[in-house]
């Protein structure tokens, strides 16, 4: 017969109570990961501005991020001018793809999904819109402003009615957007059955699609479970985003008069290496800009005639006739910049604080750095002219270099021929900021002495 001790009993009794405790968490456990797989989660992202690689892959990963966490659908806010065709056709086709239903809509109030936009909504198995948005403007935009050729809009126009046949919408009306460049609002929208709803809010809009049946890109059917759903939002993230906001056109505009200023001011007063490659940096943003934008030939042209007029200008004292033509080239150019069918331009108000600002600079600045260039400076000229220095890599001739002289760096010609960089150099003139310099040896080479005719009866 086998005794129980008092101690046994007590340290079996706190096994029970730990294996209790702990089947009750596991427990515990089941019912809240049950609560949270029955509560439906949809995973909402923002499609804001320019349609171009950034924004393609944030909505394309977020699709795929969204499908392998188990989401009833993705929720994708549209707010768009349209972009880069090859971004548009990563979306769309990941749309129709997509084994769980994505839900485009055209929010808030004064939204639009024009050109590639358009393509975009009309992929997503639920096109929705609020009040007060429109679509459509969806022609392929070539430099010149107008249509591209025959063979790629009709491509367009066989690609947004397939889109459009896919869901079984009005696929007539959606194909006037690329062949007629048309454009609706929600109302006819949905009168025309191009889109399915409209709705004022997201909650109002999950709250209508609750229970609905909906068509996937291939075929299949679901049904939407939107009542009680989670809503969780996916950002761009913080350096991602910042870039793709560079793809403005206000500050596609912007960069490219700044960095054209910045660029003037390094060639008129040289040795300003900073503001020459801080200019080249924002113009080389500005056309990259350009790129993802359907930037219009007229407004090219029209902006470089005005670059051109106010350097003109530059040569006369004042804000003349030149000056003029430059500004309303400047104008006019940022207002034909890009296709504003689409919904994209430049602000007025930015086309008119830049055009005050550039008149300014080229009017104000430019010039007086010019009469700087042209006044010799009179200590410069007592202690300049007349000294020695090296030309530094990359050598002096008559286009031009840099040498150093009295330890300063100056720009500086060599009208007799090419000086090699490390030689030695001798300084014969001062214009303005420039040097006239010749080879050393060749300042040092003495004149023959001339005998006067009185030395030679003298001699």
């Amino acid at each position: 017969m086998t005794r129980i001790t008092g101690r046994s009993a007590r340290n079996s009794g706190r096994l029970l109570l730990v294996a209790l405790m702990a089947l009750l968490a596991l427990a515990a456990q089941g019912i809240a990961r049950a609560q949270t797989s029955s509560t439906p989660l949809i995973v909402e992202l923002h499609l804001d501005g320019v349609v171009d690689p950034f924004v393609a892959d944030y909505l394309t990963g977020g699709v795929d991020k969204a499908v392998q966490e188990g989401a009833t659908a993705v929720l994708v806010d549209i707010d768009t001018p349209g972009g880069l065709g090859s971004s548009m056709d990563e979306i769309t086709q990941s749309f129709l793809n997509a084994p769980i239903p994505v839900i485009g809509y055209v929010s808030p109030s004064g939204a639009r999904a024009a050109s590639a936009g358009a393509f975009i909504l009309l992929s997503a198995p639920v096109a929705a819109m609020a009040p007060g948005t429109h679509v459509g403007a969806s022609t392929p935009v070539g430099l010149s402003g107008g249509d591209l050729s025959t063979k790629v809009r009709n491509d367009a126009e066989a690609q947004m009615r397939t889109i459009a046949e896919t869901y079984g919408r009005n696929a007539d009306l959606a194909v006037t957007f690329v062949s007629e460049g048309a454009s609706i609002t929600a109302d006819q929208a949905l009168q025309d059955h191009v889109i399915d709803l409209i709705a004022p809010n997201t909650q109002d809009l999950l709250a209508q699609l609750d229970g609905t049946q909906v068509h996937l890109g291939d075929g299949s059917t679901v049904t939407l479970h939107t009542a009680g759903a989670t809503l969780q939002e996916r950002s761009m993230g913080s350096f991602v985003g910042f870039l793709h906001s560079l793809f403005d056109p206000n500050l596609a505009f912007i960069f490219f008069w700044l960095g054209l200023a910045l660029i003037v001011l390094e060639i008129i007063v040289p040795g300003h290496i900073l503001s020459g490659t801080v200019g080249t940096l924002l113009l080389v943003c500005s056309l990259v800009s350009f790129g993802f934008l359907p930037v219009r030939i007229i407004g090219v042209v029209l902006l470089v005639i005005s670059v051109i007029a106010f350097i003109v200008e530059l040569h006369a004292p004042g804000l003349g006739v030149w000056g003029a033509v430059g500004l309303i080239a400047l104008v006019l150019g940022g207002w034909f910049l890009f296709d504003r069918a689409g919904g994209v331009e430049v602000s007025p108000v930015v086309l008119v604080a830049v055009a005050g600002l550039v008149a300014l600079f080229f009017g104000v600045i430019v010039a007086a750095a010019l009469r700087l260039r042209r006044t010799p400076s009179l200590l410069a000229g007592k202690t300049i002219v007349g000294e020695d220095g090296v030309a530094l890599p990359g050598g002096v001739g008559p286009a031009g270099g840099i040498v150093r002289v009295a330890s300063e760096e100056w720009k500086a010609v060599a009208p007799g021929g090419q000086i090699p960089g490390g030689a030695r150099v001798h300084v014969t003139a001062l214009d303005g900021l420039v040097l006239t310099v010749e080879p050393f040896e060749t300042e040092r080479t003495p004149a023959a002495p001339t005998a006067s005719p009185a030395e030679g009866r003298n001699g």
